[in-house]
């Protein structure tokens, strides 16, 4: 068949034909688009997906952590669960006192399928460690609990979109009913969006304000701590007050 191919080559049959002729001089029609519903008031247009109203069903549904996880994973409509490894669900410990909820995933937590494990999570651990606190400590007063607004890691490390936020708040104030901590720890500009409905994190940072039913402490996010050495004075200073808090 090689042979015969390149016999008809070198006879000068050097493009593909089909059985019928091809107009490639014609225009290309568009794509129809799909009609819209009648009745007898008119045409109607085609509903749109209600993508919160399904999220705010599936978390209320969600009665354990593991039914939580699982309604987060079987969600459709936030598409950057195509372009993740892996879903990022949380670490730590669920009787913390202290819940940290952080941005989105990175390429490291992508890997791992744990949040805040890369240089930034690094810094966070130590950070914490000053003022007693760690993820792997069981103990209630001692421990944390450390999840993010997104899942999913965005591509290249992007901002979250307002659009994912939204779709994904649902799930985040279930798993802050489940988990029932004392304080919320909001890390970085994002989570404040989040949870707040503001940014401006030099501003908002240091001041106790409440999210979601809960104390909420905003604080530096690391991976800015890591780019801006100037701000771990704040951030210390925020560490402790969070330490005033927890003993008072």
């Amino acid at each position: 068949m090689k042979a015969a191919l390149e016999w008809q080559i070198a006879c000068g049959a050097d493009e593909a034909i089909m059985d019928a002729p091809i107009d490639r001089t014609k225009v290309p029609e568009k794509p129809k688009k799909a009609p819209a519903k009648t009745t007898q008031t008119g045409p109607v247009p085609m509903a749109e997906v209600d993508t919160v109203g399904i999220a705010q069903a599936a978390a209320k549904a969600a009665t354990d952590l593991a039914a939580l996880k699982a309604a987060i994973k079987a969600y459709p409509h936030c598409d950057l669960k195509r372009g993740a490894k892996q879903l990022v669900f949380s670490d730590g410990q669920p009787n913390a006192r202290v819940m940290i909820i952080g941005e989105a995933p990175g390429r490291d937590e992508d890997m791992a399928g744990k949040p805040f494990v890369g240089r930034a999570g690094q810094l966070l651990d130590l950070m914490f460690s000053h003022i007693h606190l760690s993820r792997d400590n069981p103990d209630r007063d001692q421990g944390l609990y450390i999840t993010n607004v997104l899942p999913w890691r965005p591509p290249q490390n992007r901002d979250p979109k307002p659009d994912e936020m939204a779709m994904m708040l649902p799930f985040l104030k279930r798993h802050v009913e489940l988990i029932n901590p004392d304080l919320i720890v909001a890390m970085g500009n994002h989570a404040c969006q989040a949870l707040l409905g503001q940014r401006g994190i030099t501003k908002l940072r240091g001041k106790w304000t409440e999210a979601m039913g809960k104390p909420c402490l905003p604080i530096f996010h690391p991976a800015y701590l890591l780019r801006t050495a100037e701000a771990k004075r704040e951030a210390w200073a925020d560490l402790l007050d969070l330490q005033a808090r927890l003993r008072g």
